[in-house]
C-alpha cells in the first residue's frame, strides 16, 4: 500500500516517525531506553509522499490551492493531520488529485475540524467513491470494513491492543506486549511503564505515562465528546490495558 501524509505540527511528525520507526524516534525513556521498539517493523517503504504545511498560514485562506503542492504524489491512502480548516475543506480535491482510494483524517484539535466541516468533507469524499474515516482521536481508529483503512490498522496502528500477563501471587504486570500501537507511538511507552508494577496502581501509571509521552491531542473541550480529546485518548489506552488484563469494567 502506498501512503501519503499531509500534515501540520508535532502530531503529524510523531505519527510519521512511528510509521517509519527510526532508531531515534522515541526518546521518552532517555538514558533508561532498552530499545524495545527494535522489535517493531518499519513501514517506511510504504510512504510515497510527505508534505508539511507551514505554521504561518493566514487565518483565512481565499484560495487553498495556492498553498497546496502542484505535484501531488499518487497514493492509495492519504492521511491528513491537523490541516488548516480552509485546506481541510478541499481535502476531497487533494485526494482526487493524488488518486487516493481512501483517506484518514484524524481529529485531534476541535477548532481545526468542526463537526459540520467534517460532515461536508465526508460527504464529498464518499460521493467521489473515496473511503474515509475521521477518528477522534486517531487512537480510536478500528477496522471499519474499508479495505485500505483496515490494512492500515492491520499494519499495527489504531486503537491500542495489548497482550498482558499478570503474576497472580505478586499481583504485578509480568508481561506487557504491544500488538497494535496508537498512531503517535505512545502505547510502547505505556507498556514499558506498566511492566513489574502493582496492578492496583494501573490507572495512575497509565495516565502518567500517557501524559508524559506526551499525548499531543487538544485540551480544548470538544462539543461531540463533551470532554477534551486528550482525555478521550487517555480513556482509550486505559480501557485497552484493562481489557487485556481481564479487569471488569467499572
Amino acid at each position: 500500500m502506498r501512503i501519503s501524509f499531509y500534515y501540520n505540527g508535532e502530531f503529524g511528525k510523531k505519527v510519521i516517525g512511528n510509521v517509519v520507526n527510526s532508531s531515534t524516534f522515541c526518546t521518552s525513556c532517555g538514558d533508561l531506553c532498552d530499545h524495545c521498539r527494535e522489535l517493531k517493523r518499519s513501514h517506511a517503504d510504504s510512504i510515497v509522499d510527505i508534505y508539511e504545511f507551514p505554521d504561518d498560514l493566514p487565518e483565512f485562506i481565499d484560495d487553498p490551492f495556492d498553498h497546496i503542492p502542484k505535484n501531488v504524489g499518487e497514493c492509495d491512502l492519504l492521511i491528513a493531520m491537523n490541516l488548516h480548516p480552509d485546506i481541510f475543506s478541499v481535502l476531497p480535491e487533494i485526494a482526487a488529485n493524488a488518486k487516493a482510494k481512501a483517506v484518514i483524517a484524524p481529529v485531534e484539535v476541535p477548532k481545526l475540524a468542526p463537526a459540520g466541516l467534517v460532515q461536508q468533507v465526508k460527504e464529498k469524499l464518499e460521493s467521489a467513491g473515496i473511503d474515509c474515516e475521521f477518528p477522534k482521536p486517531f487512537c480510536s481508529l478500528t477496522k471499519t470494513g474499508k479495505a485500505l483503512i483496515d490494512e492500515f490498522v492491520d499494519m499495527g496502528f489504531g486503537r491500542p491492543l495489548l497482550r498482558i500477563e499478570i503474576d497472580p501471587d505478586r499481583r504485578i504486570f509480568s508481561h506487557v506486549q504491544v500488538l497494535r500501537d496508537a498512531p503517535c507511538g505512545s502505547t510502547w511507552y505505556v507498556a514499558k511503564k506498566l511492566r513489574w508494577t502493582d496492578i492496583e496502581d494501573h490507572k495512575e501509571i497509565v495516565s502518567g505515562a500517557h501524559h508524559a509521552y506526551p499525548c499531543t491531542a487538544s485540551m480544548d473541550k470538544d462539543t461531540q465528546l463533551k470532554d477534551t480529546i486528550l482525555h478521550e485518548a487517555g480513556y482509550i489506552i486505559r480501557g485497552s490495558v484493562e481489557e487485556a488484563s481481564g479487569f471488569k469494567k467499572e
